[in-house]
């Protein structure tokens, strides 16, 4: 059943009221006709509603709420990934799978090796498209939940920001002693669940003195195997390995 994302402002006693592209979506491409049920998601309070199209035109789409569904499809573990600049169609292809996995956040990272520059001019447009990547697949995927796409960081803002978290992952291949597996087997996650980072090189890998800086501001260097993984399926393999050993 198709989902859609409301703010708490459209929904009124026991209507709620679909505005923006989401209207083109719902009568041009999915051809959704009155009397028929979509699935609808208060982005602000999770809540989750059956509801019936009563009214279709051009400015809006309205529904009537049949019936309220507890969210049942959002883990415990709240995951941001910190991912290193890879090239435009690699970052499309990362945000849309992590949503799919469940990650909660991802914030893309300049780093030493990132063959792509954002430019000041163009990076707001750029977050803008990724954030409509992490709408589109979080609405495909049945979340409850759409990944906030954070503005381009560096090394040194994201030492910052992980000191929120109760554990932080890097993924290093000159790691040679500590697997993932062993990190996550060590780290014992509380009953309301935890806050885990996770820090993915680009295509060219981490520099050595990037690595430092993140050790030194609490990451746990891990190995994601014997192989050489790829930008995409290193972020990929971490999340599922967390969601894995931690869902709930």
């Amino acid at each position: 059943m198709p989902k859609f994302f409301v703010h708490s402002n459209q929904i009124e006693a026991s209507q709620i009221k679909i505005v923006g592209e989401d209207v083109k979506h719902i009568s041009s491409v999915l051809r959704i006709k009155i009397g028929e049920e979509i699935t609808i998601c208060n982005q602000e309070t999770k809540l989750n509603y059956l509801a019936k199209i009563t009214t279709i035109n051009k400015e809006a789409v309205f529904c009537q709420i049949t019936d309220c569904i507890k969210p049942f499809v959002e883990s415990n573990i709240k995951i941001t990934v910190f991912q290193g600049l890879p090239k435009a169609n690699k970052m499309e292809y990362i945000i849309q799978k992590a949503t799919e996995l469940g990650a909660t956040k991802i914030v893309p990272v300049a780093m030493q090796r990132s063959i792509v520059k954002l430019e000041e001019k163009t990076a707001p447009k750029k977050i803008e498209r990724w954030q409509k990547i992490a709408e589109t697949a979080a609405k495909q995927s049945g979340r409850d939940y759409i990944p906030k796409i954070e503005q381009v960081q560096t090394i040194s803002m994201i030492c910052e920001k992980m000191q929120s978290n109760d554990l932080t992952l890097l993924a290093y291949e000159n790691e040679q002693k500590t697997t993932l597996k062993e990190e996550l087997k060590k780290f014992k996650i509380k009953p309301e669940g935890a806050n885990v980072g996770m820090i993915i090189g680009p295509e060219g890998g981490l520099d050595s003195k990037e690595v430092e800086i993140l050790i030194a501001a609490g990451a746990k260097p891990v190995t994601l195997g014997k192989r050489i993984l790829r930008t995409e399926t290193a972020s990929i393999t971490m999340i599922s390995d967390i969601m894995y050993e931690y869902e709930m």
